[in-house]
């Protein structure tokens, strides 16, 4: 019974208080005119989509967690990082290759990654046109030794010549010639010597293998100088330029630096990292840098120009503009659009928007700014419904509503209680004053329990019309 009579009231009220607005929107009354008098709602709806102020007590902000700093006009100092690997200096790589094809007789050098010094014998090839290279410069020797003065002696000389010259041709280090020149002794094998010191970087023979003219046999870097080649996004290469310092770290020696100098920017960028090459040139007297490793290099340039300087979690980035919240002398917390310019490390430059000295949100930004769009959501809603209290819905919040000088109409439709509990505490209900047209439907409440100390409706006052039904 009783949740029957909770739902009646409930029912009630609702239709009571659409009346009730009705009247408001249409009629412009006295109360609803008085009760919105200091709301302008063309400025709320000017400032729909508009961020709002925001105040917080010192307690709310320090419990979200906001803090502030002041913003600052200095100069930011410019550094550029960098990834790089460490590879051979190009320019001090040499190679073995014969002139002449053979086979190989013996590896003096047999693995990858042996040092080796200048004119250190590599490898013994045998090759027949070798031999018979030097038959015929022992050859001409002899006919040089017999040749009498005059034209035979000049053709003899020249034949000697032309035989040092040929063996020359084909790489033949130059005290071999002189050795076969010496000794009359035909040599069966050539012995290769390394032409640089360095470390033996490629390898791509073994004995008995057949080689060929302008093979490359061996290939030798010089690690005393490494270049490492890193990678500047397109944004920074016009910070680098050849010539400038610059420190380079590694995994493999953690707390120490090596001083380093551009020496190359690339022309060109690659379309699909966005990047720029360039160059550093590194020292390297100890062999302790190897081509392969892992680089960070740390570029400084040129300083920025003086400008307002805040941390960069104080800008608030929407896509299409920048906001920064300044605290005012009140306390409140103003949003305010900025114009950034550079990021270095944690600090921003502000081209516009903020002086320095002033004091800005620096962290739980996100916060304060949902807050501020919230406010703008609200002020921007009509508020027809202001102080009007629609009670906790049991008929307590429209408790003694006086109803007086409604004019229910001809097509009100009917209000059927029969059978309602109206209880004992139920409020009364003040029609006075109420026009009931000549059309009005009869309310009929027979058949219901009025409860013993239920209070009494009043329909003093009230115009019957002279068709009007009696209520029962």
């Amino acid at each position: 019974m009783k949740n029957r009579k909770q739902i009646a009231l409930s029912a009630a009220l609702v239709v009571v208080a659409a009346t009730v607005v009705g009247f408001q929107l249409q009629d412009g009354g006295a109360e609803a005119d008085g009760g919105m008098e200091d709301h302008n709602h063309a400025a709320m709806g000017a400032a729909a989509g508009e961020q709002q102020p925001v105040r917080l007590s010192e307690e709310d902000g320090r419990r979200i967690g906001v803090t502030f700093a002041t913003v600052e006009e200095r100069g930011l100092e410019r550094s550029v990082e960098a990834l790089g690997t460490v590879a051979y200096d190009e320019t001090s790589l040499a190679t073995v290759n014969p002139r002449i094809e053979g086979w190989v007789e013996t590896l003096y050098v047999d693995f990858t990654g042996a040092p080796v010094r200048a004119g250190q014998a590599m490898l013994a090839i045998y090759s027949p046109a070798l031999v018979t290279a030097q038959e015929e410069l022992v050859l001409a020797m002899g006919l040089l030794a017999d040749a009498a003065p005059g034209r035979a002696r000049d053709n003899a000389e020249a034949l000697v010549e032309s035989a040092q010259r040929r063996l020359e041709y084909w790489g033949i280090p130059r005290e071999e010639i002189e050795r076969v020149v010496a000794t009359g002794q035909v040599s069966r094998t050539l012995t290769l010597r390394a032409p640089a010191s360095g470390i033996v970087v490629e390898k791509n023979v073994v004995e008995g293998d057949r080689i060929m003219p302008g093979m490359t046999v061996y290939r030798i870097a010089d690690l005393s100088t490494v270049w490492v080649e890193a990678e500047v996004f397109e944004k920074d290469l016009g910070l680098v330029a050849e010539g400038r310092p610059a420190t380079v770290r590694f995994e493999a020696f953690p707390g120490q630096e090596f001083n380093a100098r551009i020496t190359y920017v690339h022309p060109t960028v690659s379309l699909e990292s966005r990047t720029g090459r360039i160059r550093l040139e590194l020292p390297n007297p100890e062999g302790l840098l190897k081509p392969g490793m892992y680089a960070r290099i740390r570029l400084e340039a040129p300083a920025l120009e003086v400008a307002p300087v805040v941390p960069r979690s104080a800008v608030l980035s929407t896509g299409t503009r920048s906001l920064v919240f300044v605290r005012s002398a009140d306390g409140t917390l103003v949003p305010r659009e900025v114009t950034p310019g550079r990021t270095v490390g944690r600090d921003v430059q502000i081209l516009e928007g903020v002086r320095p000295g002033e004091q800005v949100v620096s962290s739980a930004g996100f916060l304060v700014d949902a807050e501020s769009n919230l406010g703008a959501l609200t002020a921007g809603m009509g508020m027809g419904m202001d102080g009007m209290d629609t009670g906790s819905g049991t008929g307590e919040g429209m408790e003694g509503a006086d109803h007086s000088g409604h004019d229910m109409g001809a097509d009100a439709a009917p209000m059927d209680h029969s059978g309602h509990d109206m209880g004992a505490d139920t409020a009364p209900m003040d029609h006075s004053g109420h026009d009931m047209g000549a059309d009005s439907t009869s309310m009929d409440h027979s058949g219901h329990d009025m409860g013993a100390d239920t209070t009494s409706t009043d329909h003093s006052a009230h115009v019957m019309a002279p068709d009007t039904v009696a209520v029962r």
